[in-house]
């Protein structure tokens, strides 16, 4: 079994398009979504109902969170605050009440998956290095976990410590534990501005991660027409 799991798409539908096509061709027989499926891109509700249709597990985000909600937004950053703001006029209450009652975290065959960190999964606590890492351990039963937040593909493996590793293909061992960033769908940050998705081959105990090019300029056009701040369309291209 080949496992497909993606997330921060943050409403880039043509990323995700792109992130599902690849993934087909990969042969994936089964998908994961790690949350954040809307916010600062401009089809939250074609992303969403996609992601819907799937029936596949997913677990909230905080862009999820924000924008099902009636919360205040004003000690956010104004861009994103903006960008929530526009999506939640742009979501039915039906699809918020779906964002609503995702879950935090989930069991997904032998391995954990959860937006943030299993710590204070609705903290939304971002875990950038190694000592970030430790505390999400602890709460961890399972061999890996995989998680997002931070638009950064990362991997972190905890034998009698902590240390992060290359994420690039991980073979996993079986005394080790690992906590595993699956990167970014929507809008990576790690300066390559191609959507970003790992494959987990449970069979062959391995996660690779895969960078696919979309059709940014169309992301970029959607966001300038549909009124959202331009510096959005900007960043994409940067990969931050």
């Amino acid at each position: 079994m080949r496992i497909a799991l993606f997330g921060d798409i943050h409403a880039n539908l043509e990323a995700l398009n792109a992130v599902l096509d690849d993934a087909a061709g990969q042969g994936c027989s089964e998908w994961v979504c790690l949350g954040d499926v809307v916010g600062y891109n401009a089809n939250p509700s074609e992303c969403l109902e996609l992601v819907r249709a799937m029936e596949c597990p997913v677990v909230k985000g905080n862009h999820d969170d924000d924008a099902s909600g009636d919360h205040s937004l004003e000690t956010m950053n104004p861009t994103a605050a903006t960008a929530l703001e526009w999506t939640r006029e742009h979501l039915s209450e039906e699809q918020r009440e779906w964002l609503r009652g995702l879950r935090m975290v989930r069991q997904v065959s032998n391995f954990t998956i959860v937006h943030s960190t299993l710590d204070q999964p609705q903290a939304w606590n971002y875990v950038t290095n190694k000592f970030d890492a430790m505390s999400n351990f602890s709460y961890q039963f399972t061999h890996v976990c995989f998680h997002g937040h931070t638009h950064v593909p990362r991997v972190f493996a905890r034998g009698a410590r902590v240390k992060e590793v290359p994420a690039d293909s991980i073979e996993i061992e079986d005394d080790l534990k690992y906590f595993i960033n699956i990167g970014s769908v929507g809008q990576p940050r790690d300066g390559d501005w191609r959507a970003c998705y790992a494959i987990y081959d449970l069979p062959a105990r391995l996660v690779t991660f895969r960078r696919i090019d979309y059709d940014i300029e169309t992301t970029q056009k959607k966001i300038i027409e549909g009124g959202l701040p331009h510096s959005l369309a900007e960043r994409l291209a940067d990969g931050r």
